[in-house]
């Protein structure tokens, strides 16, 4: 029977420590030859995107996902003829020598899934749309009706178990956020409450029929969704103490490097907790160009075979795994975590100016960057646009290059006349180490101070911060704190964790209330995504048991090595996972001189990462299906066109869907959509509205732009 929707989940916990590494204990469940958790490594899995009945053209497409590493290849089975078809799919790889396990994808067609059963090794159904017509009626359900639902549903699925339980093959309950069934919908609403119980009904009847070969997903497009949905179906698998293991992934993650963003932010926040035993990153490109960057997820956190690295070029210098990291973190927790980690709340802080740059409080976080006389003649040189306040014109799709606030660390005359010239458009934060420097900085006209907190024998040198912190409220100047990562790391006398920087920081912030600093912003620079996620977190609890609202400043940790993708994915989850719960206010991605990104390149990923995360727009986004053999038109070069044409539009959101699977649920976040009706047709929507429908796919990117003009959202591009 369906629970009370008003039932509080927020105390309920989805691990066991927040502030320390212990992967979520599984059971295995076989996937043909391949082993889903337990003592697992984390596989990586995709799916193929050409029509399943094209035996040929699916089966070159799962050769060459298992050519860079892919475990396990998924295929869509929209019809039972497209599920018997993968009967000379299995033939043709054996065949090949090629036994990479098969799922099916179901939506709609329990009779699909019973004769895919036959021939994949697992079968992937939607609780939204397996035993649920979607008529998207509004509506309130007795008692008896309510039953009587899940009654169809035990009786739709129960024959799909019992074949699957007969031939040994697994089954994945993967709700989307998309395609909730109207039941869900009118109980939960499109909530991770209505996500997670949606599986738990079919999980109910399957365990009914003692079937436990079973694997959970709760994916969305939007990475807060996703990662609260799939918390709270932890907690509550926890609770029953059902130990079924995980798939983690984002869908309509989009392409490039938001899609990479996205993914790591909702993929690696979780599997930064320990939950996650399989994933996917849902790219709107060719499948095998998904899964590198899934290798390079899942190597942070499980030792991944080398033969899976070499074909995933990811066979450079390996991160330490998470694991075996920080073995000698405690396990008993002396701040009690504070977030509610199922509904997104962000952290209430107080206002903060920095020149012409209001940061904290209700404002979106801020982007800082590091100023220095090289980049500024860099910039000069170039011709390029000033780093001043505003100036941030929209001329092409891609992320400001121009930050909010820059720090600077060393006041050349350039600077200090650029400074004097622009006034309060150029915000200025000034890097001191000491009293002197502050001095130095305020002669500049600097408008705030960083304070970087380096412990010497385990102290930070609290006299200077008396002397720095006296001159900010002489002269009435903000003062960033910013606690950095030292070797000489004591053990905490705040907490039972390693955390000498967290300390010195709230003694530092101690010293600067009681000389009268009001205006404090506080920081940590460390040197792992691990250490920044739970040292951020112990931070949020202690400020909220002090009852202090400063601002939070969130620095990534930048790496010592590794591709671009290496710096987007650790980048992203060290400071995405932070966002997602409503922790920051302002962001610096500072990276070391081996990073392959350029001082812009930086700045525009802290741009992305807040987009992505859901906490800043500074262009439009893109909510864009990976494609699979369902969809009705080329995806890829669809959504190249519509983002070449409307990326400037800040603040917009456009879902680009291949089909109605998922295509009208995500539509609720997006302002507009571009959907698949039938082969070379497309229908067009205000929100969830359809307003123009089998549009000639060749004209239908120029009538959604005329349908942005009507509505008021477009501004030509400058």
């Amino acid at each position: 029977m369906s629970l009370d929707t008003k039932q509080d989940f927020s105390k309920l916990l989805y691990v066991a420590d927040a502030y320390r590494y212990q992967r979520r204990k599984t059971r295995t469940v076989r996937v043909g030859n391949i082993g889903v958790g337990g003592n697992n490594p984390i596989r990586v899995q995709s799916m193929t995107t050409a029509d399943t009945l094209d035996t040929d053209s699916t089966v070159a497409e799962a050769i060459r996902l298992v050519n860079v590493g892919c475990e396990i290849v998924r295929i869509t089975t929209p019809t039972a003829k497209d599920a018997e078809n993968l009967k000379n799919i299995r033939a043709a790889l054996d065949a090949k020598g090629i036994n990479v396990p098969l799922v099916a994808d179901i939506h709609f067609n329990p009779n699909a899934a019973m004769e895919a059963a036959r021939w994949a090794d697992k079968v992937r159904i939607n609780p939204g749309n397996f035993a649920d017509a979607k008529r998207f009626a509004e509506r309130d359900y007795t008692a008896n009706e309510y039953r009587a639902e899940l009654d169809k549903i035990e009786e739709k699925f129960a024959p799909l178990l019992e074949r699957c339980k007969e031939l040994g093959r697994s089954i994945r309950i993967g709700t989307n956020h998309g395609s909730l069934s109207d039941r869900i919908m009118n109980q939960f609403g499109d909530t991770p409450e209505g996500m997670v119980e949606s599986a738990l009904e079919f999980a109910e009847v399957a365990r009914k029929y003692n079937f436990h070969d079973l694997i959970f997903s709760m994916k969305a497009s939007n990475p807060k969704v996703m990662i609260q949905a799939y918390r709270l179906l932890a907690a509550r698998l926890d609770e029953r103490g059902w130990d079924y293991p995980l798939h983690l992934g984002v869908t309509e993650a989009g392409n490039g490097e938001d899609g990479r963003i996205k993914s790591a932010i909702g993929i690696g926040s979780l599997l930064e907790d320990g939950l996650g035993d399989t994933i996917r990153v849902s790219l709107t490109e060719d499948p095998e160009l998904e899964i590198p960057v899934a290798v390079r997820l899942a190597r942070r956190y499980s030792r991944i075979d080398g033969s899976i690295l070499e074909k995933a070029s990811a066979t450079d210098e390996t991160p330490t795994i998470l694991p075996e990291a920080f073995t000698h973190l405690e396990a008993s927790q002396t701040i009690p975590d504070r977030r509610d980690p199922y509904h997104f709340v962000r952290r209430s802080s107080r206002v903060v100016q920095v020149g012409s740059v209001r940061l904290g409080g209700e404002n979106v976080p801020q982007v800082i960057a590091l100023l220095t006389q090289t980049r500024l003649e860099e910039l000069l040189k170039a011709n390029r646009e000033l780093p001043l306040a505003g100036s941030k014109k929209k001329t092409s799709t891609e992320a400001p290059t121009v930050p909010d606030i820059y720090v600077v660390d060393e006041f050349t005359s350039e600077i200090i006349e650029l400074k004097k010239a622009q006034g309060d458009k150029l915000p200025l934060l000034a890097q001191v180490y000491e009293e002197k420097d502050a001095q130095i900085a305020l002669a500049a006209g600097a408008d705030a101070f960083m304070l970087a907190l380096y412990s010497q024998s385990g102290t930070t040198n609290l006299a200077q911060v008396r002397l720095v912190a006296q001159l900010a409220v002489a002269n009435d100047k903000p003062l960033f704190l910013q606690s950095v990562a030292s070797g000489n790391a004591l053990y905490s006398t705040v907490t039972s964790y390693d955390t000498p920087e967290l300390d010195n920081l709230l003694e530092a912030a101690y010293t600067s209330r009681e000389v009268g600093v009001k205006e404090i912003v506080l920081g940590l620079g460390l040197d792992s995504s691990a250490r920044t996620i739970w040292s951020y977190r112990l931070l949020a609890a202690k400020l909220q048991e002090l009852g202090w609202d400063y601002p939070i400043h969130l620095e990534a940790p930048g790496l010592k090595q590794g591709v671009v993708e290496d710096y987007l994915i650790n980048d992203s989850i060290a400071t995405g996972a932070l966002l997602a719960d409503g922790i920051g206010d302002s962001i610096q991605v500072m990276q070391g001189d081996n990073s392959p990104l350029t001082g812009e390149q930086q700045i525009q990923l802290a741009f992305n990462i807040l987009q992505a995360a859901g906490a800043r727009s500074s262009k439009a986004e893109f909510i864009a299906c990976p494609s699979c053999g369902r969809t009705l038109f080329d995806l890829q070069s669809t959504t190249a066109r519509i983002k070449a044409k409307t990326g400037h539009l800040v603040g917009v959101k456009i879902a680009i869907m291949g089909c109605i699977v998922n295509g009208l649920g995500e539509l609720a976040d997006a302002d507009f959509g571009y959907m698949g009706g039938a082969p070379g047709k497309v229908n067009l929507f205000v929100g969830k509205t359809s307003v123009e429908k089998g549009v000639a796919t060749e004209e239908a990117v120029d009538r959604l732009i005329s349908i942005i003009k009507q509505h008021g959202r477009w501004i030509e591009p400058e």
